[in-house]
């Protein structure tokens, strides 16, 4: 994968330099601990209230004695951010064409905050733990891309594409949401019991790493994919599956709480997207997965 054809998008909000997130006792709170500490709650699914896009938002999570980082914000001047950037640009570049063509719907640019440790966001406190997520109030995708070295340290993915999959995942939920997908998703769980609210999260999740693939097959030539590429992304979809996740946790499975789906069905509909380049295969709402 190379980037050097991709022009930076102007929509990346750098709140980095923060702070950091310091808990109610003054001592720091390490990364590593934070990451690990959330698959566990996740993984044993005791977060609240699960906001659209499966588990990647908690509402109205207090801050306590946390610093959170608002700032400052500009244009980003470091490798990673400059990665991310161009990551983004190319998105932009894909679903500008292939959202109108396909969907016959106006492609709006998302923003993409860089953070550290925790920030603020409409949907409520972005913490490190969540991982990458999307708010559809705000519009807005939130990273901290420290999570791209736990995803090498400790989920057993890695690599640019990698990384750069994860991005297009999140910029798949908002697609989904100018489809008007994730407002409809959202109310229907609110009138679901915990077990069928998770299976319709299964479908978001499902569907945005389809959108991932989808981009993916528009990008290829630009980005110089490779099958090695491919092959990165197949080992972060199978890494960050509800079932690997939380065998990792705690030994076992349990489906009924899956929110994003399994590794085998994550790389499905990676791959779906990725050999049709097509919106329309990722529907899975009429799937049986």
């Amino acid at each position: 994968m190379r980037l050097d054809d991709i022009n930076e998008s102007d929509q990346v909000e750098d709140r980095r330099g923060g702070g950091g997130m310091r808990m109610g006792g003054g001592g720091s709170l390490g990364i590593g601990t934070v990451v690990i500490l959330g698959v566990i709650g996740w993984a044993l699914g005791i977060n609240p209230a699960v906001l659209i896009g499966g588990a990647e938002m908690v509402q109205g999570m207090r801050n306590g004695g946390q610093q959170v980082s608002t700032g400052p914000s500009g244009p980003v001047s470091d490798n990673t951010g400059k990665f991310v950037a161009r990551v983004l640009g190319s998105t932009e570049t894909v679903w500008s064409q292939v959202l109108p063509q396909q969907a016959n719907v106006r492609y709006t640019k998302p923003q993409l905050v860089l953070f550290s440790g925790a920030t603020r966001s409409s949907c409520g406190a972005a913490q490190a733990a969540m991982g990458p997520f999307y708010c559809p109030l705000d519009r807005k995708v939130y990273l901290d891309t420290a999570f791209f070295q736990e995803m090498q340290k400790r989920l057993g993915g890695g690599g640019d594409f990698a990384y750069a999959y994860v991005i297009a995942h999140e910029v798949g939920h908002h697609v989904q949401n100018l489809l008007g997908i994730l407002p409809k998703v959202q109310e229907a769980q609110q009138r679901l019991p915990r077990r069928e609210a998770n299976a319709l999260s299964v479908r978001v999740e499902l569907m945005a790493d389809c959108l991932a693939g989808v981009w993916a097959n528009h990008s290829k030539d630009q980005i110089h994919l490779d099958q090695n590429d491919i092959r990165e992304a197949m080992t972060t979809a199978s890494a960050i599956g509800d079932d690997a996740l939380q065998k990792q946790a705690q030994g076992y499975a349990v489906p009924d709480s899956f929110t994003h789906g399994s590794s085998a069905q994550r790389q499905q509909w990676f791959t779906t997207g990725f050999q049709s380049g097509n919106v329309k295969t990722c529907n899975t709402f009429q799937s049986r997965q």
